[in-house]
């Protein structure tokens, strides 16, 4: 088996292999031997004009950046041994790889724990990076080193800040006042993609409601082509991640339907995704916490409201949501007219319904929505079915399908029809009247990414009295952070840089008046959702990033994460993406083609956790079996998307595993170049089997069986070698080359000195994939089982390509199935060329 050598300068690092070496080697020794040979040969520097001229294809594998908030963990270990092992397959078929690595170092996890250590942020943050850094090239991950930035960097920010600009010119950054999340621990707003089960995504507070006037970003103008491109990346992405996005974008068909309240000039507007149930409103719902509320309320029943108010604060938004708590609201004083039915229905405010949900108001079908059948029920209010349900249906509200009934008046009889037919006949009709329209609704929110914290890109927008929110001008970015060293910079509800008088008093850009700086800084998933674009020119100082070479790389052909960023971060690239592409500044409006979500790991069953006592150290792993077996066991643990038990796993067999592979490259004795063709057939055929089967393997993300293939090929060679086939036979060298190669992926220490014991110059990351003898792959001969009765009977060696027929008559004639069948009548011959016959008596 040849490979394709492209070799780096460094051809002196090279050795021949040594007769009296050890049967095993210092795992230390070999990790401080290599670690400077890669440094100075640098083999995964991706080259631009390779790519460029037509040289060879990129490939751009890209893996989440890391916080810089201690050294790195077991989760940092796990994504990035899963993440090398396709970007260094890549680089061994002939791929040119940009595989970059930075720090994502602003934002509340770095600050949170550079508060928690008594530590300026700074300090603390890029003291961690320095220790990530080694442990990085330690644990030997083939990143381009020559890419690397912090987001923290004022040479990065000042891009940040840009795109804010940008984003701002085109309308898609807006300031506006209404009732956002409220993260009491942290001190700061949060995102409503930031708040997980009602707390804080970050911290695990208990997140409640504040009324502020904060800088969001427009997502909600890309909704549909987000829900829409999942379509495309569904083929390539985990359904599980597709899924949790679609959710949360939350299409939905409706109409908005105009209710008329007394004593007010402009109707009241709700939304409903069930227009076909409007003859069974018997009330309304507003928002207790809406606008809207404290406009309709009399002045007899505004204490009740307020009173009310005070407890809906308390509530985060999934309690509010939840179908089985006790519901609760105030009648607000006044009544709306049904547009069909011309009913006067009471108006009342409640905490089921939220603000930001279409109007802040709904029309309410007891019949036919579960949680405005517990509300009737309480305030006891009438109950009206518009859908019959089934005979067997002994439930409350009805949400199926079904015809419909108690629903016309002189103009409209939906009596009968099927819920599709009868919601088209009522948008119909509204329109037609001028009661409503058909609208689209969507569950996205627009992002919220003010923050009220110090460690951040600061909002570069001055406001001035006269001429209101004025843009920072470009020649003055990056609008860096006042170091406020000595500050106390823990989090009280508002930005500590507001204490910064002569940072935040500035003059106006346009008139020239006294003027103040925005205090808030950016959201740090607004630094990660474009550092993938920065990448392919991260010390250009005179853009963002170099559109060409972004057009070039782009997109992203792997991204491997976790879970956890389901709806987070990915949603936010994306549409970032999207975006830039409308500013023409990049041509594609996915930045990830294929992306990959990886487990966790977890002990004994459970998350890793001081107060558990079940945390695993991985610096004490990498002490205890080397960077090899840790990775090694990280890959061959589980499929990638599984989480890994460290409690089921064994990097000390592992380790054994590694030195009996390195043990088989001291056993070489031929030559390299020696030509394979003359040696042992059978050993050949299971190198080149092994080495086309691992291609498929690692293509389809199976990384965990190509580990056990190549076990298997270490185990078939030493087979090989101890029963005559001989250390001298070149097919020997053609298997362990193999080996080495292959290893490569997953445990570059010992696959560099099984690369150097065989003669080769380093590095073997770039040897080139082993070139598969197609014949080799042909098998003469196969063994077909016989059951007899559920039990194995026979074992018959058959040519792969026998006809069904041969096979059965081979069979019913083998000595020990006759002896088996002793006489009995054979009733069928169940056959599966050319490895199954069952027979049935």
């Amino acid at each position: 088996m040849s490979q394709t050598h492209e070799t780096p300068p460094g051809g002196e690092h090279a050795s021949t292999p040594d007769a009296e070496a050890p049967q095993s080697y210092d795992v230390e020794a070999v990790q401080a031997k290599w670690q400077p040979v890669w440094e100075e040969l640098e083999p995964f520097r991706a080259d631009d004009e390779v790519v460029r001229s037509g040289q060879r294809e990129k490939r751009y594998a890209l893996t989440m950046f890391p916080y810089p908030s201690g050294d790195l963990h077991m989760g940092h270990a796990e994504v990035t041994a899963l993440h090398d092992v396709l970007a260094r397959y890549w680089w061994q078929r002939g791929y040119e790889v940009l595989n970059p690595m930075g720090w994502d170092s602003f934002g509340l996890p770095a600050e949170n724990a550079a508060i928690k250590n008594d530590a300026h942020p700074a300090d603390y943050t890029y003291g961690n990076i320095e220790t990530q850094l080694e442990s990085f090239k330690k644990y030997a991950v083939s990143f381009d080193w020559s890419r690397r930035f912090n987001t923290s960097d004022p040479d990065y920010y000042r891009w940040t800040q840009w795109l804010f600009l940008r984003m701002h010119e085109q309308g898609l950054a807006y300031r506006k006042n209404s009732p956002v999340n409220w993260c009491p621990n942290d001190q700061t707003v949060l995102a409503n993609e930031q708040v997980v089960d009602g707390a804080c995504e970050r911290c695990g507070a208990e997140v409640t409601k504040r009324e502020l006037t904060q800088w969001y970003f427009r997502t909600t103008a890309y909704a549909q082509e987000l829900l829409d491109s999942l379509d495309d990346l569904q083929p390539t992405w985990s359904d599980k991640v597709v899924n949790a996005q679609r959710n949360w974008i939350g299409r939905s068909e409706g109409a908005h339907v105009d209710f008329v309240v007394d004593g007010r000039d402009e109707p009241l507007t709700v939304y409903t995704t069930r227009p076909d149930t409007l003859f069974g409103a018997t009330f309304m719902v507003v928002a207790a916490d809406a606008p809207l509320a404290a406009e309709l309320v009399t002045s007899e029943q505004l204490p009740a409201l307020d009173d009310y108010l005070v407890e809906v604060r308390k509530e985060t938004d999934i309690d509010r949501l939840a179908t089985d708590r006790p519901k609760t609201g105030v009648f607000l004083g006044v009544h709306a007219t049904n547009p069909l039915t011309g009913e006067k229905i009471p108006v009342y405010a409640a905490d089921y319904v939220l603000a930001d949900y279409g109007t802040g108001a709904i029309m309410a079908v007891p019949g036919q929505d579960q949680r405005d059948w517990d509300f009737a029920q309480v305030f006891d209010l009438p109950i009206i079915r518009t859908v019959q349900p089934p005979a067997d249906f002994d439930g409350d509200a009805f949400t199926g399908d079904g015809p419909a009934i108690n629903s016309a008046n002189d103009e409209i009889d939906l009596s009968g029809m099927g819920v599709a037919e009868a919601k088209s006949t009522t948008i119909d009709y509204l329109e037609r009247q001028g009661l409503g329209r058909g609208t689209v609704n969507f569950r996205l929110r627009d992002w919220l990414v003010s923050r009220q914290r110090y460690w951040g890109p600061p909002i570069p927008i001055i406001h001035c009295p006269t001429c209101g929110e004025v843009p920072v001008p470009d020649d003055q970015l990056p609008v860096e952070l006042p170091e406020l060293r000595g500050a106390d910079l823990k989090p009280k509800g508002v930005s500590p840089l507001g204490g910064a008088e002569e940072w935040v008093n500035v003059t106006c850009p346009t008139c020239g008046g006294a003027a103040t700086r925005d205090t808030d800084t950016l959201d740090t998933f607004v630094d990660s959702s474009w550092y993938f674009l920065r990448y392919v020119s991260p010390h250009d100082d005179t853009q963002a990033f170099d559109s060409d070479l972004i057009n070039m790389w782009g997109p992203c052909d792997i991204y491997i994460g976790g879970d956890e960023h389901a709806v987070l971060h990915l949603l936010y690239a994306r549409f970032f993406t999207k975006a830039l592409r409308d500013m023409g500044l990049v041509s594609f409006g996915e930045p990830f083609s294929a992306y990959l979500s990886q487990g966790k790991v977890i002990n004994n069953g459970r998350k890793m956790s001081k107060s558990l006592g079940n945390g695993v150290s991985l610096g004490g792993q990498l002490a205890e079996f080397g960077v090899d077996a840790v990775r090694l066991t990280l890959v061959f643990a589980s499929p990638p998307e599984d989480n890994i038990d460290w409690a089921d796993v064994s990097p000390s067999g592992s380790l054994k595993f590694l030195q009996r592979a390195w043990r088989l490259s001291g056993d070489v004795t031929s030559e390299p170049g020696a030509a394979p063709a003359e040696g042992d057939v059978a050993l050949r055929r299971i190198t080149h089997k092994t080495v086309h089967d691992a291609a498929h393997l690692v293509e389809a993300y199976r990384f965990n069986v190509m580990v056990a293939r190549t076990m298997e090929l270490v185990n078939a060679t030493r087979k090989a070698i101890d029963s005559g086939c001989g250390p001298a036979d070149p097919a020997v060298r053609e298997a362990v080359e193999a080996v080495a190669i292959l290893l490569s992926l997953v445990a570059p220490y010992v696959a560099e000195e099984m690369w150097e014991r065989l003669g080769h110059q380093p590095t073997v990351a770039r040897a080139g994939w082993p070139v598969v003898d197609e014949a080799l792959l042909v098998e003469e001969s196969v063994i077909a089982v016989v059951q007899l009765k559920g039990k194995v009977k026979a074992r018959l060696e058959v040519s792969p390509d026998i006809s069904e027929a041969d096979l059965e008559a081979a069979a019913l004639a083998d000595p020990a199935v006759v002896r088996a069948l002793d006489g009995e009548t054979v009733r069928k011959v169940i056959v599966r060329a050319p490895k199954l016959v069952n027979i049935v008596v």
